[in-house]
């Protein structure tokens, strides 16, 4: 019998510069999405919330989603493939929306290796940097960022453990 973990965040070694990871599944927003994460973050301007003042004062004439949420979505489709084992998110660099996301669309992610450098203080991590973009259904770039991750070498990672024995399946 065999068991396989399923990968999680990779180590300072499985990072190449120049590697483009491609993540997936991708989400699509709904309008229930967008005026939950404004209620929670306290965003209430009515872009994102009334349709009436889209429809009537603004240049797309309806709702856009919070660009918070677009950002937060990219970067969570971003973690299996590259922090999901990290010890620390250290810096985005840049954020920038290049274009509108609207209710309804559905947002897809990519992520390149920029650079890797190992830590000259503590032999067991390094820190990669990361380049994102997300993507609409018909493929316009709607978010761009850079970030830093400390993530660890294999060696020194810590074992993946559950509360329970291995014997589950005897």
């Amino acid at each position: 019998m065999s068991s396989y973990e399923r990968p999680f965040g990779r180590y300072f070694e499985d990072f190449e510069v120049g590697d483009v990871y491609r993540h997936w599944p991708g989400k699509t927003i709904t309008e229930f999405d967008d005026h939950l994460f404004c209620m929670i973050t306290m965003n209430h301007h009515p872009l994102h919330s009334d349709a009436w003042f889209a429809e009537h004062e603004t240049v797309h004439k309806k709702n856009v989603v919070v660009g918070n949420l677009v950002y937060s979505l990219v970067l969570g489709m971003s973690v299996p493939d590259v922090s999901g084992a990290a010890i620390a998110n250290l810096e985005v660099e840049s954020l920038i929306h290049r274009n509108p996301t609207f209710h309804g669309d559905t947002l897809y992610a990519e992520s390149r290796v920029l650079e890797k450098t190992a830590s000259s203080s503590k032999s067991d991590r390094g820190i990669v940097v990361v380049e994102s973009k997300g993507f609409t259904q018909e493929g316009l770039e709607v978010c761009y960022f850079r970030r830093k991750v400390m993530v660890w070498k294999r060696e020194f990672a810590p074992a993946r453990r559950r509360p329970y024995g291995d014997d589950v399946w005897a």
